[in-house]
């Protein structure tokens, strides 16, 4: 049973309402460019990697669940809106959105699908003028920003009482 082990990586959405734990490396790391991952993320992609419904478990709370077609569950936070997972109805495993986990630079694409969704200009995003936030944005008004989201972290309560 996936409660019983040790956690390899976690995860959940921004409120912290829904936590979950992969006791597994997950494996199949892609990129979807589909129009309906474009909606479901509100992006131009769904960076999406796969874990076995065994080797998963909530922790926290349970997602809303969006049937989006016929097959697909997409599984996401009924409080904060942040996209968890998707799954084809029936199968072993199970996608989790990459940026849900709390240390998704552990966690490489190896693959793009859905590509004839892709934005035409995808592939120049990498020589864009970068800029860090600090750069752009006044000292006195970055002073001020606070983040409300949960930790990339387990926490024993959400959010901290004081």
């Amino acid at each position: 049973m996936a409660q019983d082990r040790a956690p390899v990586l976690s995860g959940g959405c921004q409120c912290g309402a829904v936590r979950y734990a992969l006791m597994a490396e997950p494996y199949g790391t892609h990129i979807c460019h589909c129009r309906m991952c474009q909606k479901a993320f509100g992006a131009f992609y769904a960076p999406l990697t796969l874990i076995r419904y065994r080797d998963f478990a909530w922790t926290r709370g349970k997602p809303a669940v969006f049937l989006s077609s016929p097959d697909v569950e997409r599984g996401f936070c009924a409080a904060c809106g942040t996209p968890l997972t998707f799954a084809h109805r029936g199968s072993e495993h199970l996608d989790i959105a990459v940026g849900s986990l709390d240390h998704p630079e552990r966690v490489k694409p190896e693959t793009q699908i859905g590509i004839e969704s892709r934005m035409p200009w995808a592939a120049e995003l990498a020589g864009l003028p970068e800029k860090r936030t600090e750069d752009f944005m006044p000292a006195e008004r970055l002073a001020r920003i606070v983040s409300h989201q949960h930790p990339d972290h387990d926490t024993e309560t959400w959010p901290v009482e004081n």
